[in-house]
């Protein structure tokens, strides 16, 4: 299966940061997803219940990065990844997550990765 569904610049206010000051103040992350998904069924169907909804799963990491504080975006990355494949049955995600304001002289800063359900 080669179908993405992804959603591009998900602007994310979190609290995260290993500094004292990052820990009281919200900084904003950027995310990048593509998740693997069969598009045949919704696209006969014409059903949102049979897709991947990119608004649900915004939501999802919205919520999750305001209920959840880490000091590493390397941390919130992974367990973000590992809740959206249990929340939404995926089979594979990849993820960008930037910190845009981390290093003031670079447009952003972060990291990519790829987990796959187990």
């Amino acid at each position: 299966m080669n179908d993405i569904v992804f959603i591009e610049g998900l602007h994310v206010d979190a609290v995260i940061g290993v500094y004292d000051w990052e820990k009281v103040i919200l900084q904003q992350l950027v995310f990048d997803l593509e998740m693997e998904h069969d598009n045949r069924v919704p696209a006969a169907t014409d059903d949102l219940s049979k897709t991947l909804d990119y608004e649900a799963i915004s939501n999802f990491i919205r919520d999750y990065c305001k209920e959840n504080q880490f000091e590493l975006i390397e941390t919130l990355a992974e367990r973000l990844a590992a809740a959206l494949i249990a929340q939404f049955s995926l089979s594979v995600i990849t993820m960008t997550l930037r910190k845009p304001s981390a290093v003031p002289s670079a447009n952003a800063v972060g990291v990519k990765i790829r987990r796959c359900a187990v």
